[in-house]
């Protein structure tokens, strides 16, 4: 197995949303203040690489054991068997980590619409006009009912 940059079905897409090549996004994912959206699509995105290329390796394995020039004497139900159950997890794993990554990418504001990455902290009256009030009686945590 190579240790190398392993490609994903996603790359694409993600260059896409985030607008720049995947060797440039991982340098802005170590960079401070880097985007947390950004960060996190990005760990998906080696957890899906790799789910993706387990995948391959069991295909390609159950492949050349079903192979029409391989001994019939050399075919085990029992790999075969264990192939199954290994290429089932592997697929669970890549479905799971396309999902998450989907429902993350559906949550991020649309480029024209996201807000500029923050400079400095936020001020107290910029935050204020930001949150709704708090009703009276819930600043003091759950209101405990007598009767």
């Amino acid at each position: 197995m190579s240790d190398g940059p392993r490609p994903s079905t996603q790359d694409a897409r993600l260059e896409g949303v985030f607008g720049s090549p995947l060797n440039e996004l991982h340098e802005r994912a170590v960079r401070p203040g880097a985007s947390p959206a950004l960060v996190r699509a990005l760990e998906l995105r080696v957890f899906l690489a790799l789910a993706e290329a387990q995948v391959v390796r069991v295909r390609d394995r159950v492949h050349a054991a079903m192979a029409p020039d391989t001994e019939l004497d050399s075919l085990s139900s029992d790999a075969l068997r264990f192939d199954a159950e290994w290429l089932e997890a592997a697929l669970a794993a890549r479905s799971g980590y396309r999902t998450a990554l989907d429902k993350l990418l559906a949550a991020m504001p649309p480029p024209a619409v996201r807000p500029p990455a923050a400079t400095g902290p936020l001020r107290p009256a910029a935050v204020s006009r930001s949150l709704p009030p708090v009703p009276a009686g819930a600043a003091g945590g759950a209101a405990v009912r007598g009767g």
